[in-house]
């Protein structure tokens, strides 16, 4: 039970270590984490400075495209500025008065070949120009189809600005961008009847061209957005796309230049604007950003992919060695715990077919080795402990024989014929208990027998001795060493009472309690001092002395040896005023015995002469 608890708390104790496979798997785990957190802030670092770049990139690209179709434009306007005053436009629209038929037909034909001219100059960038005379009511313009003078259209239009209306503009009907030129100083939005106006128009074809033309050389798809107006798409734009775009642009406040990252149809988005301040439009370009960041997202997932892949054969590696390592070890170590426990009848299967078989074999070896010698050094011990206890026995025993022999002398000299049958027939009383060697053990009431016997010889002796004995009946089944509390009991008589003329009480009694047995022997006698008996106590730990008694140290070495390290003698001061002498034992598992009615009854049989020397309550006072 003992070695059991020293195991568990020891067990308790020792502190939780990590098994190898947790190890392995923590060190593959640590090696893991800084690689992945490394990468993954490089990654996060490349996508910003990427989207950064693509940000810049588009922005640029965009103000570049603004720019070019602003200059063409300003090409246009500049042209309408110039051809404004050309003396043949001043010409058709002044009063003709000396001027004959012939000579305003060519002036009409001159315009109109200025107006081609200019025209086809570029071809990304048709114009149509319109020249009216609101003095004559005239119109000339390099249109494919027939322009009328109109002069409620001209109202309408006269703003300054370029607006984006219906109307014929480069041989098609549809909406254009217009802007009318009036060669009044400071009021181009008023006519006064006889001013020389010039329309500048081109359809929204020449934006597509543009941005078609810059959607070639980049990533993006490119719009011209208006709020309010239907955008104007590149050719190869997706009409789906582009309304999604819109809506969200129309519920947007819309700055001059922005950038913004949108969902559309499920994927991302980079939406750049861009506005052209002379259409008043903005140039809107959707790049998607999972096409232009999808080879870095393929790239880290690949990483993680691969880091995921060889921490999986990490994990396997360390099963293996789990496996291979580990779990041999572990057999070896419950094995060995087996034995520490006292389990040497452990034994390791050695089934598997590596290194550690060998080792197995080697520990169930040594494990048949070790337990067949514990079974020869247990035998040989058991051995050697009954032979000690059967010495031991014998030393007392002569002990009291020669007190028994000195006193029938003594009483044999002094013709007390009485006395010396009365010892003579305790003394065989005596000896008939402790010849019966078939069991070096007796039950507590058969000693408590023995003491009383030995009781009413001393008080042969010595009339002034008085004895009292007091054990509770569940205490007499108790089975203890045969001899035990004999030589206590005479040291009292002796080294007690019999130091004493004034004394001559001894009380014999005990208690059990917390699974231990206790019996007290008292005298009135001198006693002993403190350190007498720290001394004394000291020196039954110890070996055997030539100056003490054999009696009393015999005693405490037969309960070490039957009932273990926690059952001792220990001396102490008596209650009564002398020397007490307790003796200590751990009771034994379901080893309570069986109940003692009747004591000691006395020994009763008086030796046929009339001392009957047991009244039948010996227990109670012994005085018979």
């Amino acid at each position: 039970m003992l070695a059991g608890t020293g195991v568990a708390l020891d067990r308790r104790r020792r502190p939780v270590r990590m098994s190898l496979f947790a190890k392995y798997l923590g060190l593959i785990v640590l090696l893991f984490i800084p690689i992945g957190l490394l990468f993954a802030y490089s990654n996060q670092v490349a996508n910003r400075v990427i989207g950064q770049e693509l940000r810049d990139s588009n922005i640029k690209q965009l103000s570049f495209l603004s720019s070019q179709i602003d200059s063409r434009i300003n090409q246009t306007m500049d042209f309408v500025f110039t051809f404004a005053r050309d003396p043949n436009v001043q010409k058709f629209n002044g009063l003709n008065l000396w001027d004959d038929p012939y000579d305003r037909m060519q002036t009409r034909y001159t315009i109109q070949e200025k107006l081609a001219l200019q025209s086809g100059i570029v071809n990304i960038w048709p114009v149509e120009f319109t020249v009216y005379s609101q003095l004559h009511k005239e119109a000339i313009s390099n249109s494919s189809t027939n322009i009328e003078y109109d002069e409620k259209y001209l109202q309408r239009h006269m703003s300054g600005k370029w607006t984006y209306e219906d109307g014929a503009a480069a041989g098609d009907e549809g909406k254009a961008f217009r802007w009318f030129y009036t060669n009044a100083l400071g009021q181009q939005n008023e006519l006064k009847g006889s001013n020389l106006v010039v329309q500048a128009s081109f359809g929204p074809g020449n934006i597509q061209n543009m941005l078609d033309t810059y959607k070639e050389g980049g990533q993006g798809d490119p719009l011209f957005y208006s709020p309010g107006e239907q955008p104007i798409l590149n050719r190869s734009a997706s009409p789906e796309l582009a309304r999604e775009l819109k809506r969200y642009l129309d519920s947007q406040t819309v700055e001059d230049t922005r950038q913004s990252t949108v969902e559309l149809q499920g994927q991302s988005y980079l939406v750049s604007l861009v506005k052209s301040p002379l259409l008043d439009w903005y140039l809107v370009d959707l790049v998607p950003l999972d096409r232009i960041l999808g080879p870095i997202s393929s790239t880290r997932n690949l990483f993680y992919l691969s880091l995921a892949l060889l921490f999986a054969i990490g994990a396997f590696i360390s099963v293996l060695l789990y496996r291979d390592i580990q779990r041999p070890i572990l057999k070896l170590i419950r094995g060995l715990q087996k034995v520490q426990r006292g389990d040497f009848a452990a034994r390791i299967d050695a089934k598997a077919s590596h290194e550690f078989t060998y080792l197995f074999y080697r520990f169930n070896d040594m494990s048949r080795q070790i337990e067949s010698l514990i079974r020869n050094v247990l035998s040989e011990k058991l051995r050697a402990q009954e032979a000690t206890m059967k010495q031991l026995q014998a030393q007392i025993n002569p002990h009291f024989l020669y007190n028994c022999l000195g006193y029938m002398i003594n009483m044999a000299q002094m013709k007390d014929e009485e006395a010396v049958v009365t010892m003579g027939y305790n003394l065989s009383s005596y000896y008939r208990y402790i010849t019966r060697m078939e069991k070096p053990t007796a039950s507590l009431a058969d000693e408590i027998k023995l003491i009383v016997n030995y009781l009413d010889i001393q008080k042969l002796r010595n009339g002034r001795i008085q004895y009292a004995i007091d054990i509770p009946e569940e205490m007499l089944g108790q089975q203890v060493p045969r001899l035990l509390l004999q030589p206590v009991v005479e040291n009292a008589v002796i080294h007690g009472v019999g130091k004493s003329y004034s004394s001559g009480e001894i009380r014999v009694s005990g208690e059990i309690a917390d699974g231990f047995c206790r019996i007290y022997v008292d005298d009135d006698g001198p006693g002993m001092d403190a350190e007498k008996q720290e001394r004394l106590n000291q020196k039954m730990k110890g070996p055997l002395q030539e100056d003490m008694g054999c009696g009393l140290w015999n005693t405490n070495q037969r309960l070490l040896h039957l009932y273990g390290e926690r059952s001792y003698l220990f001396f102490a001061k008596s209650s009564l005023g002398g020397f007490r002498t307790e003796i200590v034992w751990e009771v034994p598992r379901g080893g309570s015995g069986t109940g003692f009615a009747n004591a000691a009854g006395g020994n009763g049989n008086g030796s046929g002469n009339g001392n009957g020397n047991g009244s039948g309550n010996g227990i109670g006072n012994g005085n018979g």
